[in-house]
């Protein structure tokens, strides 16, 4: 008796590989006679067909990433971005001065120079200099 049709059909219904599945050998005409898949969840119900033992498998151990001077990535540091922002935010400011005539050229100059080297903190430092007239 050839049921190697049966074996794969049972395969597909119960979810695992053929070779897991066993045939009670008193009831091969029952199983001779299975067409459904419904006919084959009954007869592994009633013990016709069986599911062999599932055999684990040991898991395989990822590799981890090597930590070289390759895959290190440096911490980006802030205060380029902070430097870029807020001297442009205190040219800005002092350029607007400048088309108002509030501020003499020459002073504009001497504190484009104090903004390029960072001395004022934010742009209501660079107001309360400029109000005071230390330049």
């Amino acid at each position: 008796m050839n049921l190697r049709k049966k074996k794969a059909l049972a395969a597909k219904t119960l979810n695992v590989g053929k070779e897991k599945i066993i045939f009670n050998i008193e009831r091969l005409a029952e199983i001779k006679e299975a067409i459904t898949r419904q006919d084959i969840r009954d007869l592994n119900a009633s013990g016709a067909i069986l599911i062999g033992e599932l055999s684990g498998r040991r898991t395989k151990q990822t590799r981890k990433t090597r930590r070289r001077y390759g895959s290190i990535r440096k911490k980006v540091k802030k205060g380029k971005r902070n430097y870029i922002i807020i001297t442009r935010k205190l040219r800005a400011y002092a350029q607007e001065l400048r088309k108002q005539e509030k501020l003499p050229e020459e002073q504009y100059q001497k504190i484009r120079k104090q903004i390029k080297a960072s001395m004022f903190r934010s742009k209501s430092h660079l107001k309360e200099v400029i109000s005071s007239g230390k330049n």
